[in-house]
């Protein structure tokens, strides 16, 4: 919340302690002031063009664990307590057959890639592996390691000042590992997303202050300031007049509360992507069936941020799998074509990467309850973008869907791959950590040649 004035503990001439003078905006980021938030981001600011001035990547995480023998590598010849009731469909890619519950991906598919063989994810129900590489471990979630969203906003600052370069779409869930954006690791809160829930939004409005009212408060900041510069050296302290001064950025500028305005869009293309709704996804503990978000994350790229992650459906089905799928796959056909669709047209298809995929995938065998329980063994991705090699399916499975038998491919590869698609070389690349030490991102650093 914008707090310029507060009635708290007295230390200054007029009664206001300085500490208040710098609340400004949590913007839901673990309660941290947004200079504390910004403190430790170097900015590259870059001027935009008729292209994005950088790379990007949307994530999309399906909370509960994707059934990839009922979406991507339907097994038509295996028994029929296997391959379940979906059929499978061509597509546009000659040889490459998808569920027939995804129409419209199936028309689209020599825009995206198709990975069969994936693995490497524990049983565990939790984005982490999905948003960073790493499982929940003994350091903690993410093993205490930063997501990608967090590095890339260490390691290539923000595009724009006044807008953040990592931002979470996550909603809240029942189950709270679910609703990780992203987390930092020991890259600190510093590098947390910027979570746009309700209280967030109200963060970036100047409530009750005009921007000529703000910039008065600042001069009568740097006043503080200037006094304060004659008796304090401490270059910790003179940092804080860096941090503030981003923090005055983002809140007299309008380009992120713009970006996350959906109604500046046009009704049909609104309609293209799909309304959708925040309610948890059949009243579960999951993500919600909400393809605005698709929207707002090309929006938030388009506007300067680097990484976007949002949650999407309940694909832990261990019952009712065959009633409730052709319904989330439908939406998630919708939503994730519409915005290939609109990176295209827009011209952005090789500076933004997608990928949508879970934490593992789903057992071969239908369970007496109709449905499939967890599987790390074997799971799937969706990619597109980021000028990656698209219309071709990457690895395959066994004849009943247990495990990767051609070319398998582990979580970090893709991590690896994407890293690379963002201009960072996973080999060279390091951060330190909270003891000093320089970390590599990955602890496997070889990318998927068939994309690159």
């Amino acid at each position: 919340m914008l707090s310029i004035l507060s009635p708290r503990r007295a230390s200054t001439c007029d009664g206001h302690s300085r500490r208040h003078f710098l609340r400004l905006g949590g913007l839901a980021l673990g309660g941290l002031s947004l200079p504390q938030i910004l403190q430790a981001e170097e900015s590259t600011v870059a001027t935009r063009g008729k292209s994005l001035s950088h790379k990007a990547i949307i994530m999309i995480y399906l909370s509960g664990g994707p059934s990839h023998q009922d979406m991507y590598d339907l097994k038509m010849d295996a028994p029929l307590e296997i391959r379940g009731s979906f059929r499978p469909i061509a597509t546009n890619v000659p040889g490459i057959e998808i569920c027939e519950h995804m129409p419209r991906l199936a028309k689209m598919m020599d825009m995206f890639a198709i990975i069969r063989s994936l693995y490497g994810g524990p049983d565990q129900h939790a984005s982490d592996m999905c948003l960073s590489g790493y499982p929940i471990g003994p350091g903690g979630r993410q093993d205490n390691h930063p997501s990608l969203g967090s590095a890339v906003a260490r390691l290539h600052g923000a595009v724009d000042p006044a807008v953040p370069p990592f931002v979470g779409l996550t909603t809240r869930t029942g189950h709270a590992p679910y609703s990780n954006p992203g987390l930092p690791g020991f890259l600190g809160p510093a590098y947390a997303p910027f979570q746009p829930d309700s209280d967030g939004m109200a963060n970036m409005r100047l409530n009750g202050i005009t921007l000529d009212q703000l910039r008065d408060r600042q001069s009568l900041l740097n006043s503080f300031d200037s006094f304060r510069g004659r008796v304090e050296t401490s270059s910790k302290l003179q940092a804080v007049d860096v941090f503030t001064q981003k923090a005055f950025d983002v809140l007299t500028s309008s380009r992120l509360v713009e970006a996350m305005d959906l109604e500046r869009e046009s009704s049909e293309l609104r309609d293209r992507y799909g309304r959708g709704s925040s309610a948890p996804a059949f009243g579960e503990d999951a993500g919600p069936h909400w393809m605005d978000q698709f929207l707002m994350a090309r929006r938030l790229v388009e506007a300067g941020v680097r990484c976007v992650t949002l949650s999407f459906g309940s694909w832990d089905r261990h019952g009712q799998n065959f009633e409730r799928l052709p319904e989330q796959l439908n939406k998630l056909d919708l939503g994730i074509t519409a915005l290939v669709e609109d990176l295209h047209a827009r011209g952005l298809e090789q500076d933004v990467s997608v990928i949508a995929w879970g934490e593992f995938g789903r057992t071969p065998r239908i369970n007496a309850g109709g449905g499939r329980d967890h599987w790390p063994q074997a799971s799937c991705a969706l990619l597109a973008g980021g000028g990656m090699r698209m219309g071709q399916v990457i690895g395959s499975t066994n004849r009943l869907g247990e495990v990767p038998q051609d070319r398998p491919v582990h979580y970090q590869d893709v991590f690896a791959t994407l890293y690379h698609q963002l201009g960072i070389d996973v080999n060279h690349a390091t951060i330190i950590d909270q003891r000093g030490r320089p970390q590599y991102l990955l602890d496997r650093r070889e990318i998927i040649r068939e994309l690159v």
